[in-house]
């Protein structure tokens, strides 16, 4: 495979869609160009799970848009995602047909793991290396528009990976359908949250971390909120989303004119995002997280990196699954065999 100096990423994302260019310098990835359009693709699902004609149609658009950016660039230079929405839509095999043909590239439908494994990917090659503390963990929390990812991992390398079926915009959906806020909607919003990381708060509680740190936009839309309005001085904190959420409560709606900090794009999925990392300070019992610039498209701009450079992360995961379970490599060759001949 030839080696790009340039690469690019794309997330069709339950919110958002994104594109992410980068120049490569010296195995380090550079910004050159985004582009980020609300979609919200998972608010266009029915209730028989198929996404409505008007969202296709708006998601198609920008597509478009990005196809024109992304005109010249070569197939093994681009990576393109979708993420949970694409994942539950009966429909999502016409509407990829559709974007295919607009965009130009092939389009990967990832499993909520995968998606964990790449906002890792991205979050850890964004953040500081580990001083003071050897063989540092961190946990990484993901809040997206239809999936929350948790991971944790060392350096580089995540090492439990989970994807929970709650976003922000699926949330806000469910428990706040007009964009009112109360008590009561916020309460019953929270509790489905904890209910649903029951399961794994155990595992994750077990492991541990050092230090803890969420991305993406929901995380970084409740920083800037906090910030402005003086309730925590940076990152996310406990104090600062109960004030957050009371002030929410006492508008009685997210409104951009009355809440510094809450940009109007970010205002009709904000109580569900918010109610989600309430129940994860909760239940993990954090009480300061920082916030990273990174995201999912930049774990996929240095996968894809490591794919041109001969470097396939998927291969290094693999093979240390192989050393981990004492696999035997004659074994697995005879069935990766079979497997390719069925």
């Amino acid at each position: 495979m030839p080696r790009h100096d340039t690469l690019a990423a794309v997330d069709l994302g339950s919110n958002s869609f994104h594109l992410e260019i980068g120049r490569v310098v010296d195995g380090q990835i550079y910004p050159l160009d985004a582009v980020r359009e609300v979609i919200r693709l998972g608010a266009g699902l029915t209730a028989e799970k198929r996404i409505d004609r008007a969202t296709q149609a708006r998601a198609l658009e920008s597509l478009a848009k990005m196809a024109e950016r992304l005109r010249g660039f070569p197939r093994q230079a681009v990576r393109v995602v979708g993420t949970n929405t694409l994942r539950v839509a009966k429909n999502a095999p016409q509407f990829l047909r559709e974007a295919r043909q607009v965009l130009g590239f092939p389009i990967e439908v990832i499993s909520g793991r995968e998606e964990a494994r790449l906002i890792y990917l991205g979050a850890a090659h964004a953040l500081p290396a580990a001083a003071g503390v050897e063989n540092k963990r961190r946990l990484v929390v993901d809040i997206g528009g239809g999936s929350t990812e948790l991971i944790i991992g060392k350096e580089l390398e995540p090492q439990l990976t989970e994807s929970l079926y709650m976003g922000c915009v699926s949330y806000s959906l469910k428990y706040f359908p007009d964009g009112r806020i109360d008590k009561g909607a916020m309460k019953s919003a929270e509790l489905a949250a904890r209910q649903e990381l029951a399961g794994i708060v155990g595992a994750y509680r077990s492991a541990g971390w050092d230090e803890a740190v969420a991305s993406s936009g929901t995380s970084r839309a409740i920083e800037s909120i906090l910030r402005e309005n003086g309730f925590a001085a940076e990152g996310l904190t406990r104090e600062g989303l109960d004030r957050l959420r009371s002030l929410l409560i006492k508008h009685e709606e997210a409104d951009p004119h009355r809440i510094a900090g809450l940009r109007p794009n970010r205002a009709p999925v904000l109580p569900g995002g918010l109610a989600i990392m309430i129940a994860i300070f909760d239940e993990l019992g954090l009480e300061a997280v920082k916030v990273s610039e990174a995201a999912l498209r930049h774990g996929v701009l240095y996968d894809l990196l490591g794919r041109v450079q001969h470097h396939d992360m998927r291969e290094a995961t693999v093979s240390q699954f192989m050393r981990r379970y004492h696999a035997v490599a004659a074994h697995e060759e005879r069935v990766r065999n079979l497997a390719m001949t069925s």
